[in-house]
């Protein structure tokens, strides 16, 4: 039987990435301005969208006579229609992602798990349904469910080296998004990518990755290796390998973009090193584009 001093211990280990990681996140996505996610048509909403004449057949209840009153004509006020859309959420959470070249710089794993809760908190207070890959479960609303999702972002990094989006729980012409270094194998991601435009699913594609990785300012003997240890190579010239790498590097961002854009997708690449409000702007935005 566990004792309670065990039981303690291990609810403290799982509890304690939480209040930063909320507080963080809930302060981020303060900046940026919530709004009801209307659709651009009328029906059943509560904000107003339009007025429109009279036509034969409308109820005299839905005229509007005091706009009716400044004309010769009977006018209809519309309201946009609105409805909760589902999003599925997708942070990488493989080996990779736990890389910062700095002590002062937060790790590619802590910067996605940040605008991936900051975007769900803004979501699901904006009154849509949000689930994340790997809890397997239904895209839900309330704050129980951010818990739920903070809890699982907080659950820490897995075995694999490089990591793959999932596509269990994604709902016909619903949203996603996928945060990831995506320094793997570019297939799985293109295959998921391919699953989710054959569903009518419109994502955005975040590529996270540390300015370091950029930068390449790596010069004589350097050993390189993976953060799980499995891959490493060692060069007694680094620096004559950088144009080769930044060349590569391009190449990947290209393959991301011209997927995103054949599967009706945006995509970005976001810098640790900068500031997260700017990269949950551009999140916010991606994920409202109607289409």
């Amino acid at each position: 039987m566990t004792s309670a001093a065990d039981l303690r211990s291990r609810a403290e280990a799982l509890a304690g990435p939480l209040p930063p990681l909320l507080a963080e996140a809930e302060h981020l996505a303060s900046t940026v301005l919530l709004g009801a996610h209307g659709r651009r048509r009328s029906g059943m909403g509560d904000e107003f969208w339009q007025y429109r004449a009279a036509m034969p057949g409308d109820e005299a209840r839905s005229i509007d006579w005091r706009r009716s009153a400044r004309s010769d004509a009977h006018f209809v006020r519309e309201k946009e229609w609105q409805a909760a859309q589902s999003i599925l959420l997708w942070v990488d959470a493989a080996q990779s992602m736990e890389f910062a070249s700095r002590p002062d710089l937060t790790s590619k794993a802590d910067r996605a798990r940040l605008l991936a809760m900051a975007s769900a908190i803004l979501m699901i207070r904006g009154g849509e349904r949000v689930a994340l890959a790997a809890l397997g479960t239904p895209p839900r609303s309330g704050e129980v469910q951010l818990m739920r999702i903070a809890s699982a972002l907080g659950a820490g990094a897995g075995a694999e080296d490089y990591g793959a989006p999932e596509i269990r729980g994604m709902l016909p012409h619903s949203r996603a998004l996928f945060l990831s270094d995506f320094m793997g194998d570019l297939a799985p991601v293109e295959a998921q990518m391919t699953k989710a435009a054959d569903r009518g699913v419109r994502g955005a594609l975040v590529q996270v990755l540390d300015p370091q990785e950029e930068a390449f300012p790596f010069e004589g003997r350097t050993i390189f290796e993976s953060m799980g240890g499995t891959l490493r190579h060692e060069t007694l010239k680094a620096g004559d390998l950088r144009s080769r790498y930044l060349d590569r590097l391009a190449a990947r961002k290209a393959a991301l973009s011209d997927l995103a854009r054949a599967t009706g997708w945006q995509y970005t690449c976001h810098h640790t090193g900068d500031s997260p409000q700017a990269a949950l702007l551009w999140i916010y935005g991606a994920l409202e584009r109607r289409r």
